[in-house]
């Protein structure tokens, strides 16, 4: 069983910057990040896995993943950060080999992270 610990959620005015933090306790070959606000389906955000990253199209150009594989830990660098991206943010992860991108067919969720963006 995969956990999954996120941290670098807060609040933030439009136009800052979060960079959030996901640690996981072994590797894993697909991993990325959704969101949820109450009332909302969740929203994949960005994923990476099968040699490519994909993002919605509400975050492109604004959101970046990243992966270190040497310490199992995923990140997500927020730019221009705009009140619509005000959620929580779950790390999710899965094993493979093909990774689900930002479909939610991820076996592996986080607590989720509350990011509030002002």
């Amino acid at each position: 069983h995969v956990q999954l610990v996120e941290s670098g959620g807060g609040s933030v005015q439009a136009g800052g910057s979060l960079r959030l933090s996901c640690a996981a306790s072994e590797y894993t070959m697909c991993m990325g990040w959704f969101r949820q606000t109450t009332g909302k389906e969740r929203e994949g955000v960005a994923s990476i896995g099968n040699d490519r990253t994909t993002y919605a199209d509400s975050v492109q150009g604004r959101f970046t993943i990243s992966k270190d594989n040497a310490k199992n830990t995923l990140f997500l660098q927020m730019n221009t950060l705009k009140p619509e991206d005000t959620a929580v943010y779950y790390c999710v992860a899965g094993l493979g080999p093909r990774c689900p991108a930002l479909q939610p067919w991820y076996s592996y969720w986080g607590q989720g992270t509350q990011v509030t963006v002002s």
